[in-house]
């Protein structure tokens, strides 16, 4: 009898690990019903200024799709379904067996495994999105706090939000570098470093350090590679002209009472405005991206400013360091930013990024109906206290 049952957990082994070959991947996709049965599923990667590119087209059998082929190097793709508009599957491409159970209201909370940096895909986006919902619920119940302080110029309590919400970020940002310390041989630590570099609270130095201890395997991925180069250009820049770090930042770009730099560039729609045309009383210049979380986060405060201030004098116009223009668009309806919107679509080589010395967004600059630089990077009730301040003189 147990010779048996090894026999039949032996032959169940067989059956459920397939014998791949080397550098083949096979994706398997599960929905909860035969819904999408028949609908095409199409498999993209980003491709550079011309948006995504198709890498295979499958279609849904009953409530699974399969998509086989191989792959070398490992790498962050994503799945569009027929009929869905809520977003698309973001997972990471690499030889294996990667399984995804696709959520029947939401794409985006799908949840991917089977390969190791699937795995460790969906724990970072777990730690990710624990933090993300905690934020949210104090910003909301702060923002109500800020509003009344700002009403009785409490500044004891503005300064304990600023504190709190300095505090989430020294906590999400500590959680990060504890991810990265911990998994040196995770293909999504080449994205973590970003939101750890964007959220300015661990020096550039920091960053290299925890670049410099992942595993040599992913230094020789092209976004490996690309990070290289980039420290290694920020390396020879020291002794010359301030490299836009968020330590020379300040020193290379614009400063609070300097006039803006003006710029122009496209609009969604293709044409060009310029930040002259966008002036109001007072004009917030907000540097961001779809691919940004913290911007992202930040988003609903800033609809809220725009929304009660924008009658009585306040612009805005969003600098996007997108890459495709889709992406950007479908943000910004998402979001719900209805102020102007410009963009040329080249990441952190944007040219008013550089006209600012942007080194990290989310990133913001306040000006007065002069086109002078008033503040920057302010957030949430500090920013609206600013922003009533200059209506009210103007």
């Amino acid at each position: 009898m147990k010779k048996a049952i090894l026999f039949l957990a032996a032959a169940a082994m067989v059956v459920s690990c397939k014998q791949l070959a080397e550098n083949e991947y096979e994706v398997t996709g599960t929905f909860a019903d035969n819904t999408f049965d028949g609908k095409t599923i199409i498999l993209e990667k980003q491709g550079g200024m011309m948006g995504l590119t198709p890498i295979d087209t499958v279609k849904v059998e009953g409530d699974k799709f399969v998509i086989k082929g191989t792959a070398t190097d490992p790498e962050m793709v994503m799945i569009n379904v027929e009929g869905k508009t809520d977003g698309r599957i973001n997972f990471i491409l690499e030889p294996g067996e990667i399984e995804i159970k696709v959520d029947k209201d939401t794409l985006y909370k799908s949840v991917t495994g089977g390969t190791f940096n699937n795995e460790k895909l969906e724990e970072f986006k777990g730690i990710s999105y624990k933090i993300y919902q905690e934020n949210k619920k104090t910003e909301a119940a702060n923002m109500a706090k800020g509003q009344e302080a700002m009403k009785t110029n409490d500044t004891v309590t503005l300064n304990k939000l600023r504190k709190d919400k300095e505090s989430t970020v020294k906590k999400w940002n500590g959680q990060l570098v504890d991810f990265v310390k911990k998994n040196p041989k995770a293909y999504c630590n080449l994205m973590v470093l970003g939101q750890v570099a964007q959220m300015r609270i661990s020096s550039m130095d920091e960053v290299k350090k925890l670049f410099d201890g992942l595993d040599p395997s992913l230094k020789k991925t092209k976004e490996g590679k690309q990070i290289s180069d980039y420290f290694a250009k920020l390396e020879a820049e020291k002794n010359g002209q301030p490299a836009p770090t968020a330590e020379g930042a300040e020193a290379a770009g614009a400063k609070v009472g300097d006039l803006a730099p003006q710029f122009s560039a496209p609009t969604p729609d293709g044409k060009q405005l310029a930040l002259k045309q966008a002036l109001g009383k007072v004009t917030i210049v907000d540097f961001w991206a779809s691919w940004c979380k913290p911007c992202r986060a930040e988003n609903p405060n800033v609809v809220a400013l725009y929304n009660e201030l924008h009658s009585k004098g306040l612009n805005i116009i969003g600098v996007s360091l997108d890459r495709t223009a889709d992406k950007w668009t479908e943000a910004i309806t998402a979001d719900k930013l209805t102020w102007n919107h410009v963009s040329n679509l080249k990441f952190w080589d944007e040219p008013i990024a550089k006209q600012y010395g942007v080194a990290s967004i989310p990133a913001t600059f306040v000006l007065d109906a002069n086109g002078t630089i008033v503040a920057k990077d302010l957030r949430g009730p500090e920013l609206k206290a600013k922003v009533q301040e200059l209506l009210a003189k103007s």
